[in-house]
């Protein structure tokens, strides 16, 4: 009888090493289920509202250490929470929520959003991750592609919302993350007023931006930004969120089924 690598008769040694590959495939699953769980807290109870849910799989929280001397704790249980305007459409628990008021700004469905740090995201120099070309004069657009510069800003009804006047980079990618677009219009929030445009919302032809998720009358109304040369990682979110309630919210006929 062959005993070599068994300890008992009963017991071997790839029996033990299965038995411990599980053990420790079990304790992998368990730290990945727990560490998973650190964002999207505080939950909402559909009975009694929000409310803070402790105990497994949620994680004790833990403090990390950000550049800058910053710290942030995760999961963080008082953190603020994201504006809203919404009502479920039945009573029972788990239904879905439909908009109250305008679509565009309720802060659900397509434009919900995250509450991201109201401050840019930075280089490691310590300047803005994202700005206008304007004041990087070492970088513009390459000679075989389009320049939006100068071109009409044409939404979804195929009227203008106005003229692409710079366009913001990315440092650290070196790609185009935004186009700069003055308002068209003479209305109290068209005056004088530039937003951003997401580049992956924008379709660049040669002679005209094209936007499909929004209409000409909505680029009034974009979340704008505190500084003129600079956009907070907040007023990112806000930014794409409004595009992507315009791709369901923009015509009330978005919202019907297509069958």
């Amino acid at each position: 009888m062959q005993t070599v690598g068994y300890l008992t008769n009963y017991l071997d040694l790839p029996q033990v090493l299965l038995y411990a590959f599980w053990v420790f495939f079990f304790g992998l699953i368990y730290y990945l289920v727990r560490e998973g769980h650190r964002e999207g807290y505080p939950m909402e109870s559909d009975s009694m509202g929000r409310a803070v849910t402790t105990g497994w799989p949620i994680p004790d929280p833990k403090t990390y250490k950000l550049a800058g001397g910053k710290s942030v704790t995760i999961p963080e249980l008082n953190r603020p929470e994201p504006q809203y305007s919404a009502r479920p459409t039945a009573a029972s628990p788990g239904s879905p929520i439909e908009p109250v008021g305008n679509p565009m700004f309720a802060g659900v469905g397509a434009g919900a959003y995250a509450m991201r740090a109201d401050v840019p995201d930075m280089t490691s120099h310590g300047t803005p991750l994202i700005q206008p070309l304007r004041l990087m004069k070492q970088h513009g657009v390459a000679p075989q592609d389009v320049d939006p510069r100068g071109l009409p800003v044409m939404g979804g009804d195929g009227k203008p919302g106005g003229v692409v006047r710079d366009i913001w980079l990315d440092s650290a990618e070196m790609m185009f993350r935004y186009l700069e677009v003055e308002v068209a219009g003479k209305g109290a929030n068209a005056a004088n007023r530039r937003v951003l445009l997401p580049i992956p919302f924008a379709r660049i032809r040669r002679n005209m931006v094209e936007v499909n998720s929004i209409y000409g009358m909505h680029f009034a109304d974009v979340p704008g930004t505190r500084s003129p040369d600079q956009v907070t990682m907040l007023e990112e979110e806000k930014i794409s969120a409004y595009y992507g309630a315009g791709t369901l919210y923009a015509d009330p006929k978005r919202v019907e089924a297509m069958i």
